[in-house]
């Protein structure tokens, strides 16, 4: 028996292999960022987290340290949430220097404490990014995201009611690789995880989900353009392949995304050049 295991607690092992009871209750220290606003310096300050159900999320942690500082006539700690089920995109923090923390696969509100020790100490900080400003503590103004999406991550076109899906002709391995990519819930854990603080996981996923797709093809190149433009333009860093981007994304979103970003960016710039010479322009 080891020293953290209480008699008569069956053991649980979390993925990373660590060892918690599947009963009882945990302590932890948490260091978390507090800052009350974007014109404001922030910094850690601990708090402790006692009583902690393993089978607690994360985010329910949080929300039982919150009751008990505003028991105490303290300020909560801000963060964002919303549905709770890996879904919306709202939660976002890093945990222990990982965006969303050591489960890959999973949002802050899937992440289990039972993925942590009795005792540990836990880091929790917003995501860090020029384009991602701190509005308070644990929450950031992501609305660069949305006008890259704004700029061209839509189709004009109006198509109608939707039609049965045999009655279009796609190959399977487009549909798949299409809805791969739509599963991206924009949550900036991509965005995060970059040494440059790249969007091209966001990006590039967009732009797939849309241009694998017939309905897509008519503005697939203009789309391209127009959304890389925009995330120039919201401060995003290059992308230089390092990976991190796929290893914290909550939805396992491959960096081929990317890829074929770059190759329609790359035919639309070609185009874009073909079409001014062809029209007299420079």
């Amino acid at each position: 028996m080891t020293g953290r295991e209480a008699p008569g607690h069956p053991e649980a092992r979390s993925a990373d292999g660590s060892v918690n009871v599947s009963r009882g209750t945990m302590n932890l220290t948490l260091q978390v960022w507090r800052q009350a606003g974007p014109a404001t310096d922030g910094g850690l300050k601990e708090y402790a987290a006692t009583g902690i159900s393993p089978d607690m999320s994360f985010l329910e942690m949080l929300d039982v340290v919150n009751e008990r500082l505003i028991g105490q006539g303290d300020i909560p700690i801000a963060f964002d949430h919303d549905c709770r089920e890996g879904i919306c995109g709202s939660c976002g923090m890093m945990i222990n220097g990982v965006a969303h923390g050591p489960s890959r696969g999973t949002a802050a509100c899937q992440l289990h404490m039972r993925s942590f020790k009795d005792g540990d100490t836990v880091l929790i900080e917003p995501w860090r990014a020029r384009a991602f400003p701190v509005i308070k503590d644990l929450v950031v103004d992501r609305g660069a995201l949305d006008r890259i999406v704004q700029s061209g991550g839509f189709i004009s076109a109006p198509t109608g009611s939707a039609q049965d899906g045999n009655a279009i002709p796609i190959r399977k391995e487009d549909s798949d690789s299409a809805m791969d990519a739509a599963a991206c819930i924009g949550c900036g854990a991509c965005v995060a995880a970059c040494p440059n603080s790249s969007a091209s996981l966001f990006t590039g996923a967009k732009l797939s989900h849309l241009g694998l797709l017939p309905q897509g093809q008519p503005e697939r190149y203009r789309r391209a353009l127009k959304m890389v433009a925009q995330m120039d333009i919201e401060s995003f860093g290059g992308c230089t392949f390092f990976g991190e981007c796929q290893e914290a994304c909550p939805k396992e979103i491959s960096i081929d995304v990317i890829s074929r970003m770059n190759r329609d960016y790359l035919k639309a710039a070609v185009m874009q050049v073909e079409e001014r010479q062809a029209g007299g322009g420079e």
